[in-house]
């Protein structure tokens, strides 16, 4: 059986071709792409169409590699919180805005006087952050925003590439609760909060769950693609962190995390109930929603972005290196642990020169500035090692659980030198793997939905045995770096 996943990050996007024997998955990236912002009007914004027509590239690979047998279906899954709105007739009335862009700079504070924080987390278990969903319509709404003034209907980013293959205008649930808009319990829409900041909630499409079929691809483009038998069309886990998490290896859930890391690293479990206590909204933990009508408590916490953003501003510098050789570098630094930052900080979250934040956040908090790239690699993951076990700690504080395993799945499960300094740092049992978590998990909600399989355990034990799973032993005690981050973050 063949199914496709469409995995969209913040800096690229991957067409998967899923291969399922009744034992094993395989998986093949056929088609990877540049995830492209665009700046329109002083506005950052994300280019939908150039967006699709990849997925449709993609697709016409995956026909191509399947030959004469036939793709079940298809599901996208992309990062939360933006949108699209569409007009009366189903158009895009403007580009969907990129989540970092700065228009919604201080909305945050604007809804807190409004709805007040406490409320606005209890009723949707969502942490507060710039980008969130709410805070972006509360902008548009501020500046009478022509998609406002002629939307009929928003959709997520994934259901918008949905609508756009099947013609169908669904919200999936945990794409959905991504939004701070959604009620906790993933249901409805928390409609007396958004009246009174003035957002019409009759904007939002019907909510579905993860893995609903929503129909077949639409004829004309199954011509363009050159097939002549139906492919469905699945909400799949929506949001890529929710479909990361079906393919965590679990063994039992209650006494482990995982880390999905990639542009963010998501921290946090898997529950049956949210929690949306004083403490988790004091330390910023979010309540999102997966499969089976789960919670995932997590912390987010800046991630490879940083990496990202510091690998750019050494290209401007003539200095080009691979993300692997970065990483390796890292571990080259004498006294490690010597200069820490905390990624959480806003100052990391859209800056024009990352390093420059970096090199100031030390100099601030009286420790060494970094001046090599190996010592600005080091800081970062470091910081980002030392990042996890706070929140792993925070969450055996909250829930009254131990976490005895942290399972790092994605692509920053491929960095070892970080993989290795969260196993020192945490000292818990740290496993790696799959690296193509998102685009595996997304294959597996299909395969549910199918009736291929009959529920999350067998799903997470075809993950078994379907990837190498890498277990790290610690070879370092890092607790003396722990400790001085606490000392210049708390």
């Amino acid at each position: 059986m063949y199914i496709v996943a469409v995995d969209l990050g913040a800096e690229s996007g991957r067409v998967v071709l899923g291969s399922y024997s009744g034992e094993k998955l395989e998986l093949e990236v056929l088609h990877r792409f540049s995830n492209i912002s665009v700046t329109l009007n002083g506005r950052v914004t994300w280019d939908a169409p150039n967006i699709f027509h990849n997925i449709l590239l993609g697709l016409k690979m995956a026909v191509k590699r399947v030959g004469n047998e036939k793709i079940s279906s298809i599901g996208i899954d992309t990062w939360g919180v933006d949108f699209g709105i569409l007009d009366k007739l189903g158009n895009l009335v403007s580009l969907p805005t990129h989540y970092r862009d700065s228009y919604t700079d201080g909305v945050s504070d604007k809804i807190a006087e409004k709805v007040g924080k406490e409320r606005l987390y209890a009723r949707t278990g969502i942490a507060v952050w710039p980008f969130n969903t709410i805070n972006q319509l509360y902008a548009l709404r501020q500046e009478d925003a022509l998609a406002l003034r002629e939307g009929e209907e928003l959709l997520f980013m994934p259901d918008l590439l949905n609508y756009w293959l099947c013609g169908v205008k669904k919200n999936e649930k945990s794409i959905a609760s991504t939004s701070q808009c959604l009620d906790i319990t993933g249901d409805c829409y928390a409609d007396d909060i958004l009246q009174e900041l003035g957002i019409d909630g009759k904007i939002f499409s019907d909510i579905v769950d993860t893995g609903t079929i929503l129909g077949n691809i639409s004829p004309e483009i199954l011509r363009e693609i050159g097939v002549d038998y139906d492919i469905k069309v699945i909400a799949t886990a929506s949001h890529d962190t929710a479909a990361a998490v079906v393919a965590t290896p679990f063994d039992d859930p209650e006494n482990a995390a995982f880390l999905s890391c990639g542009t963010w690293s998501l921290l946090g479990v898997e529950r049956d109930e949210p929690l949306t206590t004083e403490r988790a909204r004091e330390l910023n933990f979010t309540n999102e929603r997966g499969i089976d009508n789960t919670y995932r408590v997590l912390r987010n916490v800046m991630g490879l972005w940083m990496v990202q953003r510091a690998k750019a501003d050494f290209e401007r510098e003539g200095l080009d290196y691979t993300y692997a050789e970065l990483a390796e570098m890292a571990k080259s630094v004498d006294n490690l642990g010597e200069s820490l930052i905390d990624p959480n900080d806003l100052r990391f979250f859209a800056p024009i020169n990352m390093v420059k934040e970096i090199k100031g956040y030390c100099k601030e908090t009286g420790q060494r500035i970094p001046q090599s790239v190996s010592e600005v690699m080091c800081v970062i993951l470091m910081s980002l090692a030392c990042a996890y076990r706070f929140a792993i700690e925070s969450l055996e504080e909250m829930t009254g659980n131990e976490i005895e395993y942290l399972h790092i799945i994605g692509g920053g499960s491929q960095n070892t030198t970080l993989c290795q300094w969260t196993k020192n740092i945490t000292d818990r049992i740290v496993t790696a793997g799959p690296v193509e978590g998102t685009g595996m998990g997304n294959i597996l909600v299909q395969l549910k939905s199918l009736e291929q399989v009959s529920d999350t355990e067998t799903l997470r034990e075809i993950v078994k045995r379907s990837c190498d799973i890498i277990t790290y032993e610690k070879n370092e005690d890092f607790d003396y770096i722990y400790t001085q981050y606490l000392k210049v973050t708390q």
